[in-house]
């Protein structure tokens, strides 16, 4: 599979008013385990959404993704109900089209995204807010090593991986070194930022 992304059916005017918070980084930077947390300091307020992803690849505990075959991925793209798509690491990803009805109800939507589709992404949201997580190479070598997923293949191809391009640059970064539950206080004061 290519590193191809895209937005399905990109709409005449940009979709909001909600905020769209997409959370990017190398892998083993946490990006999944810090969304996790805010997720659940969020529990309860209709406001804040953190969508399923659609993924091609087992799932594992460390996420909250929908797994789906080849197949069923191609299919539904194929059918519009995606609405951002992205390949990479030979695996598909996906965010479900309802996304948008949640941006237009006003509603904060919080996914983790490849930094691929950024620059997509800001030309159909109305308003796009980029989280960047990230952690020293020695730190992402030894996270992607301790989970031990057979589907990441080569440690070395995942942290070689850039996105150059300067549409993609994030909005904030977060270090992800040390206390997880501090850095998901962070993510939540930006997540609520007005």
């Amino acid at each position: 599979m290519s590193e191809t992304p895209a937005i399905s059916d990109i709409p005449p005017a940009a979709i909001g008013p909600g905020r769209l918070v997409l959370v990017v980084g190398p892998s083993g930077a946490g990006k999944d385990t810090l969304i996790g947390l805010a997720r659940a300091a969020c529990a309860g307020d209709v406001h804040m959404v953190f969508p399923r992803r659609v993924v091609t690849r087992e799932a594992t505990a460390f996420e909250d993704n929908a797994q789906v075959s080849f197949e069923a991925f191609r299919e539904a793209r194929n059918n519009g109900e995606f609405a951002v798509h992205w390949e990479a690491h030979g695996h598909g990803y996906a965010l479900p089209r309802a996304i948008d009805d949640e941006l237009r109800a006003g509603r904060t939507v919080v996914a983790n995204v490849s930094r691929t589709v950024i620059e997509a992404t800001r030309r159909v949201y109305a308003d796009v807010m980029v989280v960047s997580i990230t952690a020293p190479a020695e730190v992402l070598s030894q996270r992607l090593a301790a989970r031990a997923r057979s589907s990441d293949g080569q440690i070395a191809d995942r942290l070689g991986r850039a996105v150059d391009n300067a549409a993609a640059a994030p909005d904030v970064t977060i270090s992800n070194v040390g206390s997880a539950e501090h850095h998901a206080q962070e993510l939540l004061r930006i997540i609520r930022r007005g």
